[in-house]
């Protein structure tokens, strides 16, 4: 399997916006933990079985105000998160995103790797989900010997993992909420359906109280995981509060 991560560039106010607006994150703070996920998830594809192909935001898709603020270009950018992220970038494809809307651009690299690669399985794997692990990756390869499209659940009715062995109608493909909005156009496409485990995603408050919590049940273990994202929550000192939202450390707790 292909495995796509479509990533973009790391910078304050221009990712986990619905989490600056939402939540005591600050926008310089999402980015840090945006950087950190993306480096979690890329280990986690690199680890699978798959081929990690890193789908990256050119000059051509990105905001001209952070085109603008970049020391090099958005390709060197994201090569050198990727290279810091993982000990090895020889064997990972790197291709630009073509499209206005990430469901386009999602559309326009599984489409391309399906038909005109003629590759048998495409997977597309969010980079805010920093709790998958190759396990869960390798599962839904597997799946895809049974069914034509699996989809991996994450929170508020997102998708962390999205896979294909035939292309779907990926126009507003991911209109919220995306797992049921991608799965509508699998039955009308008349293809089958299979679900991996559900992954939260630290793009919601929801899904980042439930990434921090279970990174402390995790450090209480051997398998701590997600050591990027774990790293950065620390930094931030962000904590899940008694009404199960996100507030920050008081006190200097590590995981």
């Amino acid at each position: 399997m292909i495995v796509v991560v479509p990533v973009t560039t790391p910078r304050a106010g221009h990712v986990l916006s619905a989490l600056v607006e939402s939540t005591p994150v600050s926008a310089s703070e999402a980015a840090m933990l945006y950087e950190a996920a993306v480096s979690d998830v890329l280990r986690a594809a690199a680890a699978s079985g798959g081929t990690l192909l890193v789908n990256y935001r050119d000059e051509e898709t990105l905001p001209e105000s952070v085109v603008s603020e970049l020391e090099s270009d958005p390709e060197t950018v994201i090569r050198e998160l990727a290279a810091a992220a993982l000990e090895d970038t020889e064997d990972v494809r790197f291709e630009r995103q073509v499209g206005s809307t990430h469901a386009a651009r999602v559309g326009n690299t599984v489409t391309h790797l399906l038909e005109r690669e003629e590759v048998d399985t495409v997977g597309v794997l969010e980079p805010t989900a920093p709790l998958v692990e190759r396990s869960q990756v390798d599962g839904a390869a597997m799946s895809l010997r049974r069914h034509d499209v699996v989809l991996g659940p994450s929170s508020g009715g997102r998708t962390y993992l999205a896979a294909f062995t035939k292309p779907i109608d990926f126009t507003d493909a991911y209109a919220p909420p995306s797992l049921s909005t991608l799965a509508e156009r699998t039955k009308t496409a008349g293809l089958g359906l299979g679900f991996a485990p559900m992954v939260p995603t630290v793009a919601t408050e929801s899904g980042l109280c439930a990434t921090l919590a279970a990174l402390e049940a995790r450090a209480e273990t051997d398998r701590p995981g997600a050591p990027a994202t774990a790293a950065a929550l620390e930094e931030i000192g962000m904590e899940v509060g008694g009404d199960e939202s996100l507030e920050r450390r008081e006190t200097d707790n590590s995981f």
